[in-house]
């Protein structure tokens, strides 16, 4: 049973007939398409709810507005839907990439990331949230037999940042809707800290893509619509483009790695980096997911949420405070 949603779409479209199927075959479910499933299946997925305690920008936020890794997800599935609705493409597609993108990414954000990475690097490897993500969805989830997704919202999760690209329009519309998202969302969340000032933000993206958070996303994502529809091909306006990596640039430069945040994130990164060399050394207290410690390593620590990290340091590298006679 198919929806009318997707024996409508345009050629251009990747419509759920069209799909290369999953890796394990399964009967048609009669009621939902093939990427509705594998949406439902994302949503039901652990990895799925630990996102509300994993950061976006700030480290284990205090305040009830603050962005998580889950509201990223959230607002960011909504602006691919709305860009895939525009262009008549598989809304559904693009909401399953937009919902499983993220799964893999480590506590502590980017300076996680970049802190296991580091710490991988003595072994002759590194780490990338983009594949850990597909390594949830194909392995860690579904008590070890993962969740046997789609082929196209695999490539879409893989893909949307990286070195690789999407094979699927609505793949690309994901991979652009994240950086239209994070980046709005993240200069919102930084104004709301305290940590910029309005009249700090570089005039030239403002001035282009407008003053507020909401008008921003507005202009880049009528852009993304009109410039596709000219080109026939998901892509920004050179102008658009180039205003979004501006902004995206400023904000790398005076709210990820400056700020005055630089001390929390070395300490944030000294937590990663510590509990990766004591699990690597400590076999007894990982779960059991890979028969090489390294990646088994990796799949715990990647998987812990910030509070979780933090509290798993702390009973470990941190005296408790006894009395001791």
């Amino acid at each position: 049973m198919t929806s009318k949603e997707t024996t409508d779409l345009p050629q251009w479209a990747w419509a759920c007939e069209e799909s290369a199927g999953r890796v394990r075959p399964e009967p048609p479910d009669g009621v939902r398409n093939e990427f509705q499933r594998d949406r439902d299946r994302i949503i039901h997925a652990k990895a799925f709810r630990r996102l509300m305690h994993k950061t976006q920008v700030f480290i284990a936020p205090d305040g009830d507005h603050f962005r998580t890794r889950l509201t990223h997800t959230l607002e960011m599935m909504q602006v691919s839907r709305t860009i895939a609705r525009a262009l008549d493409l598989n809304e559904d597609l693009a909401e399953a990439i937009a919902l499983g993108h993220d799964l893999g990414h480590t506590p502590f954000g980017h300076t996680g990331e970049e802190a296991l990475s580091t710490a991988l690097a003595r072994h002759g490897r590194t780490f990338r949230h983009n594949e850990h993500s597909l390594r949830v969805v194909d392995h860690l989830e579904g008590e070890g037999d993962g969740l046997n997704l789609t082929l196209e919202v695999r490539d879409g999760i893989r893909n949307h940042t990286g070195q690789g690209y999407p094979s699927t329009r609505e793949g690309e519309i994901v991979r652009i809707a994240d950086r239209i998202a994070y980046v709005n969302h993240d200069v919102d969340d930084a104004l709301r800290a305290g940590i910029i000032r309005f009249e700090d933000l570089p005039t030239g993206p403002i001035s282009a893509l407008g003053e507020k958070m909401s008008r921003r996303i507005d202009t880049l994502v009528r852009d993304v619509i009109s410039t596709s529809k000219l080109k026939g091909e998901i892509a920004l306006s050179d102008e658009g483009y180039s205003e979004l990596m501006g902004l995206r640039g400023w904000l790398f430069e005076n709210v990820y790695r400056g700020g005055g945040r630089s001390r929390e994130n070395e300490k944030a990164a000294g937590v990663v980096r510590g509990l990766f060399e004591h699990f690597l050394r400590h076999e007894e207290e990982r779960t059991k997911s890979h028969p090489d410690p390294v990646v088994e390593t990796v799949d715990f620590v990647a998987g812990m949420t910030d509070r979780y990290a933090l509290d798993t340091y702390r009973r470990i590298f941190l005296p408790r405070g006894e009395i001791f006679a």
